[in-house]
Order: C-alpha cells, then sequence, then structure tokens
C-alpha cells in the first residue's frame, strides 16, 4: 500500500479546497462536475484513478494507484424509501446517488469543499428558535404568572413575544 498512499499523499497536498458553487434550496453545495473538474487532473499527474460502483444498495467507492494496483474501498448503504415532495422514486434514487458519489469521494480523498470554520476559531453562535406563542396561550401564561406559577423571565425567554405582548408584560 505504500505505493497508493504516497500517492495520496502528494495528491492531498495539491488539491486545493473547492468552493460550494451550486445553489441548493437554501444552501450551497460542491456538484460533482466541479470536484472532477478540480481532482482529475491531479489524480492523473499522481498515478490515481478511482470507480463508483453500485453494489445493490450499496455505493462502493475504490480508489486504485495505476501502477501498483493497489487500493482501498468504502462502501456507503444508499437510503431505501425516502420519498421527496414533487420527485418519483427513481428520481429521489439519482439524486440519493449523486449525494452519496460527492461525499463518499470527497472523504476517500481527503477534500474539502468549504472553508472550515473549526480550524480557523470561527465560531457562529446558533440561538435555538423560539417558539410563538399565540395570545390565548398568552393570556394563560399571565395568569400563571400572577398565580406565582411562572416568572416573566421564563415567558421572554422561552416564548419570542410580539411588541403588544411585551407592553403588556411591562404594564
Amino acid at each position: 500500500m505504500k505505493h497508493l498512499f504516497k500517492a495520496l499523499a502528494e495528491f492531498q497536498q495539491e488539491v486545493p479546497v473547492i468552493h460550494k458553487a451550486t445553489q441548493g434550496y437554501g444552501y450551497t453545495y460542491a456538484d460533482l462536475p466541479k470536484i472532477f473538474e478540480v481532482i482529475n487532473p491531479l489524480l492523473k499527474k499522481h498515478g490515481l484513478g478511482f470507480t463508483q460502483l453500485i453494489n445493490g444498495t450499496q455505493i462502493a467507492t475504490c480508489l486504485f494507484h495505476v501502477e501498483s494496483a493497489e487500493s482501498i474501498e468504502s462502501k456507503i448503504d444508499i437510503p431505501q424509501g425516502v420519498i421527496l415532495k414533487g420527485m418519483n422514486e427513481f428520481q429521489v434514487l439519482g439524486s440519493a446517488i449523486t449525494y452519496l458519489r460527492r461525499y463518499a469521494l470527497s472523504s476517500m480523498l481527503g477534500l474539502v469543499t468549504d472553508k472550515d470554520t473549526d480550524a480557523s476559531g470561527e465560531q457562529v453562535k446558533h440561538e435555538p428558535k423560539k417558539a410563538t406563542i399565540d395570545n390565548a396561550r398568552f393570556q394563560k401564561a399571565i395568569d400563571a404568572i400572577s398565580k406565582g406559577e411562572y416568572t416573566v423571565e421564563e415567558l421572554t425567554t422561552k416564548f419570542s413575544l410580539t411588541e403588544a405582548q411585551l407592553k403588556l408584560i411591562k404594564v
């Protein structure tokens, strides 16, 4: 395996970060054609190749060293019974296969397909989304506060309140 691992390490030293340029529904990702555009010349340069075969309900990604025939393989299950709005079962399957191929290959090759915010120390704090409270429930909460069952702080921490509801609390 020394030929394969040496070539893979050299490949990883040269392959750049592959930026997410394809727009999905509320997210971006690096699509397979973009990944191939970046990696194929470098794979060739380092004597590496890969296959991604579908075997039953799995995708097997095999990375090989062309000269020595050394190889490593990784398998991932294709989820079954998934239903996506507006897609028939074949479209869902095609989408799943493409998605899994992209991530299996990225994992196998050690690709970075976006900025690594963990490594750079850049932290994004995600506040849990507060539930909204309708006026009927709000009135019940106010009654509970007056009985000492709730504090105002508990109410405002737990729920997203409207301006009108906030004014009622402050009175």
